[in-house]
């Protein structure tokens, strides 16, 4: 179903809320790991290792033939690096000073930057519906972080970590739009017949190799080791497989369902499951706040996606 059709499917609703959740473990792994790995290396260690296991799904066709690759290097280069290299580093460098939370919050702005660059770039004036449900879904965010009181929300400070966030948001819109609308080489009938697998990996030949020329230079200055332990096995996998493969799978599928625009309100759950995730590994109950925040994202979802021709 393409941004300009009637209503979401369920299929396509569950496709596009399955990344969210997928990354707000990603978030909360990331905060655990991040002070035992440097941010870039982490970031460039869960892309070879997801590029590794998306080989023998098809993946390792893509290398063993390529022409066609090489022939949209542009466009892969360009992909590769704001959705792979520029993305999940800023995300890592972000968690290094502010919490999973407040980093999940801050990516709930991604809904306005799809807006601007869908418009700025791609002619693509957004409808007041989609305006609407952006701004109930950031109010919903905004009482996860406030707690449900207005002084909270007023006496918030922001940390380098969050500039940081708000530079990946914007990277992860430029990304989406680049799936929405790609160049005319990766459209029918020119496209190459790729599967999913084959596509994240052309995307991971050009992402992951940005992704190390920054962990190269990271450790140039840190010279860090990496810890070889069972719990950094765990997370590594985790991050290389659920926030990875999957969670790049339904997005790259829902976005071509529905828009970049749409999708990005889906995401808006991230901070709402980075919360109960949270609260979950510290044993505590949700909040009344919680329960607003989520009929609010909720709300601001089902405005457009619901919204009939």
């Amino acid at each position: 179903m393409s941004e300009t059709t009637g209503r979401v499917s369920a299929g396509t609703a569950a496709l596009l809320t399955l990344p969210p959740l997928l990354w707000a473990g990603n978030a909360v792994v990331g905060s655990l790991v991040v002070g035992r790995i440097p941010p870039l290396t982490l970031n460039a260690l869960r892309w070879t290792i997801a590029l590794v296991l998306l080989l023998p799904l098809g993946g390792w066709r893509v290398l063993a033939h390529p022409r066609a690759l090489l022939e949209r290097w542009r466009y892969f280069a360009s992909v590769g690096f704001f959705g792979i290299g520029c993305y999940n580093a800023f995300q890592y460098l972000a968690l290094a000073t502010s919490s999973p939370i407040n980093v999940t919050l801050i990516a709930a702005s991604m809904a306005v930057f799809m807006l601007l660059v869908g418009w700025i770039f791609y002619r693509v004036v957004p409808r007041p519906s989609q305006v609407l449900g952006a701004a109930l879904s950031l109010a919903g965010v905004g009482f996860v972080l406030s707690r449900g009181e207005l002084a909270t929300l007023l006496a918030l400070r922001f940390v380098p970590g969050d500039l940081f966030m708000l530079l990946a948001s914007l990277a992860w819109s430029i990304y989406s739009w680049q799936l929405a609308r790609p160049p005319a080489s990766m459209r029918a009938p020119a496209r190459p017949d790729w599967n999913w697998a084959q596509f994240l990996a052309a995307q991971l030949v050009f992402g992951a190799t940005w992704a190390c020329i920054a962990a190269a230079i990271e450790q140039s200055f840190v010279k860090t080791p990496i810890p070889r332990t069972p719990e950094i096995a765990g997370a590594l996998a985790y991050v290389a497989i659920g926030p990875a493969i999957v969670a790049y799978y339904a997005w790259g599928k829902g976005v071509g369902r529905v828009g970049p625009t749409l999708a990005a309100l889906f995401s808006n759950f991230t901070p709402l499951f980075a919360a109960l995730l949270s609260l979950a590994l510290l044993g505590q109950a949700p909040h009344w706040y919680h329960g607003v925040a989520f009929v609010l994202i909720a709300v601001g979802v089902a405005i457009p996606a619901l919204r009939t021709r």
